[in-house]
């Protein structure tokens, strides 16, 4: 049986838009991160597919400031960022221990 996960927390639509982004380019990194890959392939269509990942990611943040929310809340971001494994997903971006 699969453990049920925590809720995500409330989000605007922009904040969920900035999470689902991020994530995206999160993603995007770890499959490039040299530390990590073995295909040179992979790595290649990640790169070409980040700078549309994060355009879409400054559009979401541009929209947020332009509607004047202008803090991050943190620590519902955060909830929301280990909801949808955003530990282990951003760890692919860092350099794997010796």
């Amino acid at each position: 049986m699969i453990p049920e996960l925590p809720p995500l927390p409330a989000l605007t639509r922009a904040e969920a838009d900035l999470i689902d982004h991020y994530l995206g380019v999160v993603d995007l990194l770890g499959r490039i991160n040299p530390a990590r890959g073995d295909q040179t392939y992979a790595a290649l269509r990640a790169a070409q597919a980040l700078a549309a990942k994060s355009a879409a990611l400054r559009d979401a943040l541009t929209l947020m400031h332009q509607r004047g929310e202008d803090r991050l809340h943190a620590h519902t971001l955060a909830r929301a960022l280990r909801v949808l494994d955003g530990e282990r997903r951003t760890g692919r971006v860092t350099v794997p221990p010796k």
